[in-house]
This record gives structure tokens, sequence and C-alpha cells, in this order.
């Protein structure tokens, strides 16, 4: 019966090992993928800038549009407005759209706003819905119906681009034909507001530093990030336009893009300042967002993907892309069979049929687990120069990936299932760093009770932890550890953070 249950139990364990394995043999290919195309992909962008401008004048540039999508933004709007306006780019060829969706005060605070710069001789409008049929794809695509410009800026209301942002992208539209989008880097500037945000941060610049520039240097299919980013209007209506049946709308139209012979176009060197979230509560719900609507894109385009001509790699690093959010699921399982799995193991077993298992899991878990770290790293030496500072902070980004794990798997399960769910915006609080405490009530998220299964599951992972070192087994054992730390912190957090409801700025 024993014996039997060992089996069973890793009928489920090794396939999950497995998935971390892959997961984590692909982290290894995007570095090395980024390594090979880096030097020359930068310098090449630097040349062509410096080309582009020896040949044409500022009046010459094409006509922009720069969408401004807001909900109840009453904290970061007036910020984000004044960045946009300031932006160096001829007044008659730069359209403003602030497409304001608010029920709050946010809708007055743009109203003035927009009067004041149109009076001062700004092409700027305030585009206003009755309603938030297709949330922010919704509001894209009325911006578009309206836009005057042939290529459309998109910013969320905690990005901050600089007054060269236009000039520093336009021009790649004419580098290559079929350039979809441009794609910068997002910035952070509340990077050390505090631990959570310091370990987002990290987590972001794997994926804006690394990911890619891997992606679209190589051929691969890229996505583009909702923001701080430029379209091409005849490629979003080539490509069907924005869709609201996914909750990543920005993914799906790049791969749409691309699926449609597109190209795309990311640039390593032109950063875009934003603002982490402060609240565990928030960040989940972000993270929830983006795990549900890469595998609802998952469910939808792979299928075209697999039909194309594209080479088996590509395929299978849009298989790997889009269900990336697949790896805490994966984790779960680990987490919740590590314990049986040490009891079962017990039962005598031929030796050999032992070593073999265990050997191979030690060896998958351990590469899965070592590669994002590793991707972590290079980023953070490529991106900054007190980056052996930064990696001290790593393992606080592991750990709380591990905490979130929970809530992701809910929201790959919903996708899996067709579980419908509104498109809820992550609350931007206009924080850099901490001073006076801002009363953030109306603009906090309600709490999950998941936040219970979050501590319960952390208690689980420690008497695992236990089990294994008290019989010796010291390779698994630093995992659950990790597993019991990163539910216990992101458990406690949210339930403080839901009833401590200020936020310091």
């Amino acid at each position: 019966m024993e014996k039997a249950l060992l089996v069973i139990v890793l009928i489920f364990y090794c396939p999950a090992a497995l998935w971390l394995f892959i997961y984590g043999i692909n982290n290894y290919y995007m570095i090395y993928l980024f390594c090979k195309r880096v030097r020359k992909e930068t310098s090449g962008n630097r040349k062509f800038l410096e080309q582009f401008w020896s040949n044409h004048s500022k009046d010459s540039l094409p006509k922009v549009t720069t969408q401004l999508p807001v909900y109840n933004e009453r904290h970061v709007v007036e910020r984000l407005i004044h960045a946009v306006v300031n932006i160096d780019y001829p007044k008659d060829l730069h359209e403003i759209q602030v497409l304001d969706d608010s029920n709050d005060e946010t809708r007055e605070i743009v109203s003035k706003l927009v009067n004041k710069y149109r009076e001062m001789g700004f092409n700027i409008k305030h585009v206003v819905r009755e309603n938030r049929d297709g949330f922010k794809a919704g509001a894209l695509t009325l911006g578009m119906e309206k836009a005057e410009g042939e290529f459309l800026a998109i910013f969320d209301a905690d990005f901050i681009p600089d007054n060269e942002f236009l000039y520093n992208t336009i021009p790649f539209f004419f580098e290559k034909p079929k350039i979809a989008i441009v794609q910068t880097r997002w910035g952070h500037i509340n990077r050390n507001y505090s631990l959570l945000t310091i370990a987002q941060s990290i987590g972001m610049d794997g994926h804006f530093i690394i990911e890619q520039g891997a992606r679209t240097w190589n051929g691969l299919y890229m996505n583009f990030n909702g923001t701080a980013g430029v379209w091409r209007r005849k490629a979003i209506i080539d490509s069907g336009g924005w869709c609201f049946d996914t909750l990543t709308e920005d993914l799906d139209l790049s791969y749409r893009a691309q699926l449609e012979g597109w190209n795309t176009k990311f640039l390593l060197d032109v950063v875009v300042p934003s603002e982490l979230p402060v609240d565990i509560n928030a960040y989940k719900s972000q993270q929830h967002r983006w795990a549900k609507g890469s595998i609802q894109t998952a469910k939808k385009l792979l299928p075209q993907v697999f039909k194309t001509n594209d080479s088996l790699i590509k395929k299978a690093e849009a298989f790997i892309h889009l269900n990336q959010y697949m790896v805490h699921p994966m984790m779960i399982i680990l987490a919740l069979l590590s314990f049986p799995l040490i009891l079962l193991l017990k039962v005598r077993m031929s030796n050999m049929s032992i070593s073999l298992t265990m050997i191979s899991m030690v060896f998958l878990i351990t590469m899965g687990a070592l590669a994002p770290t590793v991707l972590y790293i290079v980023s953070q030496k490529k991106g900054y120069k007190d980056w052996i500072k930064k990696c001290l902070f790593i393992p606080a980004l592991m750990v709380i990936g591990c905490g979130i794990a929970i809530n992701n798997t809910k929201a790959v399960l919903e996708a899996l299932f067709n579980i419908k769910s509104d498109f809820i915006r992550t609350p931007k609080y206009g924080v850099t760093k901490r001073g006076r405490n801002i009363l953030v009530k109306n603009y906090s998220l309600p709490l999950q009770i998941f936040f219970i299964s979050e501590i319960l599951l952390s208690a689980y992972c420690f008497m695992g932890f236990m089990q294994y070192t008290s019989n010796k087994k010291f390779v698994f054992g630093p995992f659950l550890l990790m597993y019991a730390v990163g539910f216990l912190y992101v458990g406690v957090l949210s339930l403080f953070q839901k009833f401590n409801e200020t936020i310091k700025c």
C-alpha cells in the first residue's frame, strides 16, 4: 500500500519538477541569447539614431498621438499629464488623449489640467466614456478611433516619460520594414521604498533587461508590455484591433501582430520610470491579472502559432513564454507533496530505484531553482553600477516569488476553466519614498481569503522542512524553508496592510 502511494506521489511530483527544470533551462537560454546580441544591438541603435537625425529634421517627423488610459488615478494623474505635455516634439505633430474612465475626483482633476494645457497651445483632449466596456482595451479602441496620429504612444498612469521619449523611439519605425511596436524598458522610481518594491524591481529587470532583448533580437515572439511603448496604428488595425477577451490585451495584440507578419523593436537603453505597487494586495492583484491573462492568451493563440511555418525553437519559446505562470501551480505541487514524499521514501524499495529517483529530482529542482537567480544577477550587472549591492536582495525576490504561488495558481486555474473576472487595475499612490501618511481606503483592494491558505501552507512547509532535516535529507530542506518563509510573509503582510489602510509617501 505504501509503495503504491509513493508511486502515485511521484507521478505528480516528477512532472512538476520537470516543468521547473524546463523553465530553468529556458532562463539559461535567454541569458545566452541576450549576451550574444546585446553589444551589437545597443551600438547599432546608437549609430542608427545618429544617422537618422543627421538626415531628418524635427518638422519632418510623423504625427503621434499619446494615449493616457486612466481610471481613478487622483494621486498620479497630474504627474503623468505634466510629464507628457513636456515631451519635446513639435506641437502640431503631437496629440495627447487622456482616456478617462474615472468615476471619482480624478475626472475633475483631468478636466482642469486639459483646459489649462489646451489654453497653452497643446493639442490635448479629454476623452470620457459613459461605461467601462472592455476596460483598458475598450478605452484604447475608442481613443484610436478618434486619434489623429499615425503612431500611438501609450503610458499608464504611474509612468513618467522624459522629454526625449518620442525622439528616441519614433525613428526606429523607419529602421526596418513592418515594425509594429517599439517597446522601451521600465524603470523604478520607488525601487528602495520597501523589501517588496526592491524584490519587484529585480524581477522586472530580469524581464526587461534580459528576456525582452533576448526574444526580439533573436527573432522570437516578444510581448508589448501595455505601456511605455509606441504602436504603429496600421499594425493594430491589420491585427484585428484591441480585444478584451483576455485580461492581457497587450500580450494578445502583440502576438496577433507578429502572427500577421509585423516585427517588434525593444530599446534597452531607453528607460521610462514607473511606480511599483507598495501594497502586497495590489501586487497580488497585478500578478493575478498577468497570470490569468497570459494563460488565456496561450489558449487563444498557441494553436495559431503552432500552425505557422515558424521554426520549432520559435514555437517552443512561444509556448514557454505564454505559459510561464504555470511554474506557480508546479511549485504548489512540490510544496504539497514534499512532506508525504519524505515519509513514503522510508518504504523499502530497491536501493537503485530510490537512488535514481532522488538523484533525478535533486538535479531537476536544483537546476530549475538556480536559473532565475543567475538571470537576475546578469540583469543587475548589465543594468547598474552597484549591481553587487542590488544582488544581495535576490533571495527576497525568490521568497516572495514562492509566497505568491497560491495567488497565481488560482489565476491559472481560473484561466484554464474559463472562469470570468473583471480587469482590476493596480492602485497607484504617487509613492517615491517614505514620509507622510496618506489614507488609501477608497483605492485599496479587498482582502482575499487566500491569505489564510498562505499562512496554513507556510506551517505545512515548515513541518516538511523539519522532517527533511531530521531525516538528514538536506537537499530538499532549503526549498521547503523558502516556501514556508514566502507563504508566511505574503499571507501576514496581506492581512496587515489591509487593516492598515495608510501608505507612507
